[in-house]
């Protein structure tokens, strides 16, 4: 086979693979980290500005010295309708998907103990169980005219993991994805070979792959995203107050994750090179690729905050989160389906459709919190909030720490290091340099008041900002992407915007809270990642998020 343009650089030759056990990317990271803006009404309706004020059951999991706060018992729940939507747009055009879910947001309760001492009236205690993300989300659409091929993309993977064909080729005494011993191929590259999507040339022990797109070629391509799951967070804290002046607590959290993606893109080509019983010739191409990804585990991690009230219309607070740290387990699978040439339909799937499967732990960012509160006369509040969570330093690791090559069929394409099973034993120190360079702390500004109309009746506003984690090297393209496994899809996320608005009734021991959220954010998803820098574009599309939430707190106090 000759071609004359070889485009099989176009996106992949800048994709330099890693060899090793790595089965995460830094998106993967990102995903697991974010944690939505969810708690009670009261919390929600005054844009999450709580860290100075206390005495709600949400601050437990955000500055548990909130729980210092209290003077009394208190139980509670809160009911969360979830309206999410999702618009992609292309230069093939736009396409809007638009889901409702119903979430517990959270239930809890705070048990106060009367202590005899002015100096520390009272040591309260409390347990909640929160929704702390949701990753339910939907987007597809088509990506109009393509100037590449993910199949020459993965290509360029072959020639730079220097793929044999051996190494890819099933007979009676070799699967190429269980190798007893030497050299496993990436599944990527094992699938794309037995689905005619890339072609070997010259020497079949050192041979140059190519993809199907090339001179002549035209065509364009779809992609359908599915995520859902989330994280649980059951916290249990204790604090107390000094003279009321200064307010402690501590909380300890075990989080619950679960994390599920499924993607799948399509290609449609004309005179696409594919190699057949006469070699290779230029004809319709037709495949779509679907990958499937699993992960769930548990995690803990500690509170600790202050709040101090230097006189009754100031309130001062501070807040330090430990990372949650996870043991992981995730399991992986991908399949093609194909029709060339206007044949039958045909597909493949890796590993005998028999999931890969592995364990390793992750931990999310530190995090402080900022806060100051004003209480004007007995009717108005007015709070600020600052939270800088340390995004870059997110961390993989080996379950053991033990170093040592092993494979399941994941591989890295994207940045190459040439000492990555260093890191004391650390063989995620590839990911986790990569990490460092895509990512930069993020930085949150939250903003509520709380007007009180009669002693029973309130009303509530806030809004909030979520800066964005992406360095603008890598959303302008000038830094290599690395993604893992099957998975060659990625979503690089803008600033996240809350704006919010509440009513609040009390009467009695009673209360009732409702709050209105509207969240949005953009981003920009891409099919596959291309050369930093090249005038080869892989498909992408832009994405804007939108989610309305209704929720309803009920509550208790004795």
């Amino acid at each position: 086979m000759t071609m004359q343009t070889k485009h099989y650089l176009a996106a992949g030759a800048a994709a330099l693979a890693f060899t090793g056990a790595y089965a995460q990317s830094p998106m993967d990271a990102m995903a697991l980290s974010q944690q939505d803006m969810r708690g009670t009404a009261r919390y929600m309706s005054m844009g999450g500005a709580f860290g100075a004020l206390g005495g709600d059951l949400t601050t437990l999991s955000q500055n548990p010295a909130g729980i210092g706060v209290y003077r009394g018992n208190e139980v509670g729940l809160t009911l969360d309708l979830d309206m999410h939507g999702a618009e992609s747009t292309s230069v093939g055009g736009t396409q809007g998907v638009n889901k409702t879910h119903f979430f517990l947001n959270n239930i809890g309760g705070v048990l106060t103990l009367r202590l005899p001492s002015t100096a520390c009236p009272n040591l309260n205690f409390g347990f909640t169980y929160s929704k702390g993300a949701s990753f339910n989300r939907n987007y597809r659409g088509p990506l109009g005219a393509l100037q590449t091929s993910m199949s020459n993309w993965m290509a360029g993977v072959a020639n730079n993991e220097g793929v044999t064909v051996g190494d890819v080729t099933t007979t009676n005494t070799y699967d190429p994805y269980n190798p007893v011993s030497g050299y496993q191929a990436p599944w990527m590259t094992i699938l794309a070979y037995d689905s005619y999507l890339i072609t070997p040339e010259g020497d079949p022990d050192s041979p140059t792959w190519y993809g199907q797109f090339d001179s002549g070629t035209s065509g364009n391509a779809i992609y359908n995203v599915s995520e859902s799951g989330g994280v649980d967070n059951f916290n249990i804290a204790f604090g107390g107050n000094i003279n009321n002046i200064l307010y402690w607590g501590m909380d300890f959290d075990i989080a619950s994750i679960s994390y599920r993606r499924s993607t799948y893109y399509e290609e449609t080509l004309q005179n696409a090179y594919v190699e057949g019983t006469n070699g290779v010739e230029q004809v319709a191409s037709q495949w779509g690729l679907s990958d499937y990804y699993r992960m769930s585990g548990t995690g803990f991690s500690y509170k600790l905050g202050f709040i101090l009230k230097p006189i009754q219309e100031l309130r001062i607070g501070f807040a330090f989160h430990t990372p949650t740290y996870y043991n992981l387990s995730q399991e992986f699978s991908a399949n093609t389906l194909y029709s060339y040439n206007g044949e039958g339909v045909k597909g493949q799937e890796t590993n005998g459709g028999i999931p890969g499967y592995s364990d390793l732990r992750f931990h999310t960012p530190w995090k402080i919190q900022v806060s100051a509160a004003a209480v004007i006369g007995s009717n108005f509040i007015l709070s600020g909030e600052y939270q800088w969570s340390q995004t870059s330093k997110m961390k993989f690791n080996d379950p053991t720490y033990y170093t040592g090559y092993y494979d399941y069929g994941w591989d890295w394409y994207g940045l190459g290091d040439n000492d990555y099973y260093g890191d004391y034993g650390n063989s995620y120190r590839g990911v986790n340099q990569a990490i460092n360079m895509y990512y930069k702390d993020q930085n949150t500004f939250r903003i509520g008041a709380e007007f009180r109309v009669t002693p029973q009746f309130s009303v509530r506003a806030g809004y909030a900002n979520v800066s964005s984690p992406v360095k603008a090297e890598l959303k302008n393209g000038n830094i290599n992407v690395m993604t893992s496994g099957t998975s060659a899809g990625y979503r690089l996320d803008d600033a996240t915007n809350y704006i919010t608005a509440g009513l609040g009734y009390r009467t009695g021991k009673f209360y009732a809270d409702l709050a209105y959220v509207y969240k949005h954010q953009k981003s920009t998803y891409h099919a596959f990642p291309q050369d930093a820098g090249s005038s080869v574009m892989s498909p992408a599309a832009s994405l804007s998020f939108e989610q309305n939430q209704v929720l309803l707190s009920l509550g208790f106090k004795f």
